[in-house]
């Protein structure tokens, strides 16, 4: 028998949008290289392995891990969302028990509550950065059209940007961005009025292997911090404006963020 794979939809309630992630169920941990081969072999910005942690003979949550086609990242939400949903909906976790990841971020912890579920991350706060050579064109941006505001986060460039518009029309160049001495590049601004969402967002990673990431929710441990100050709430809600697209709800809450999102699993099947 083949060992369980499910592919989910991740910070979207309909398939074949949000972003997806494929997820593993091992009853031991697997070697790193085979969890990349398996990785590069999904094709999906990241597959998540989730093996069962024993604490004295009791559960005591579970390991994960998350690869992107080309490496092994350090945090990942939207694998995460999905690890827990997948827990839920094939009876590794019974319904109104907490999903407890043990990561390279720390532990991880989810609960669902009705259709949306609540990851309990830490925060990341961005500094101001001086604008690095190469973000303005890998980003696309014209040469007279410069961020309102460059900052930076423990994974991330943040570059804020005057319009809702001019992050939507961005066509970033991936070689000039690999180039950056980070993991990736949030594009940002707030949303024009009206809209169901406080700002939007755009996150692209070429250096771990993801040209643009289509709902990013290790980008919003940032993005959080950053427009809670500015709009003076700590409970916003952020749509990630890449072709998939995704709400992400967000909660500020000391050095760490509260994420939430829903999920949809669109394939169950086997690693023969």
């Amino acid at each position: 028998m083949g060992l369980p794979v499910l592919q989910v939809d991740a910070f979207t309630a309909q398939p074949f949008a949000g972003n997806p992630a494929a997820l593993c169920l091992l009853e031991r941990a697997g070697e790193a290289a085979w969890m990349q081969a398996v990785a590069a072999e999904m094709n999906l910005s990241e597959t998540a392995f989730l093996v069962p942690r024993l604490t004295a003979g009791n559960p005591g949550g579970f390991d994960l891990r998350w690869f992107t086609p080309t490496v092994e990242v350090d945090l990942c939400g939207h694998a995460t969302l999905a690890s827990a949903h997948a827990l839920w909906e094939v009876g590794r976790l019974p319904a109104g028990e907490p999903a407890r990841f043990h990561t390279r971020s720390g532990v991880l912890t989810c609960r669902k509550d009705g259709a949306w579920i609540w990851m309990d991350f830490p925060a990341s706060a961005s500094r101001p950065a001086e604008t690095p050579a190469g973000l303005v064109e890998g980003l696309g941006l014209a040469p007279s059209v410069c961020p309102e505001v460059v900052a930076r986060s423990s994974f991330f460039y943040l570059a804020v940007l005057g319009t809702e518009a001019a992050v939507r029309a961005l066509k970033p160049d991936p070689a000039r961005l690999r180039a950056l001495p980070v993991v990736g590049v949030i594009a940002t601004a707030r949303a024009d009025e009206g809209r169901p969402y406080d700002f939007v967002s755009r996150c692209f990673a070429p250096a771990a292997g993801i040209d643009e990431d289509p709902v990013t929710g290790a980008a919003h441990c940032a993005l959080a911090p950053y427009w809670s100050v500015l709009l003076g709430r700590t409970a916003l809600t952020g749509f990630q404006a890449s072709r998939r697209g995704g709400i992400v709800r967000v909660e500020v809450k000391g050095e760490r963020v509260l994420l939430g999102g829903q999920a949809v699993t669109v394939l169950r099947g086997e690693l023969v």
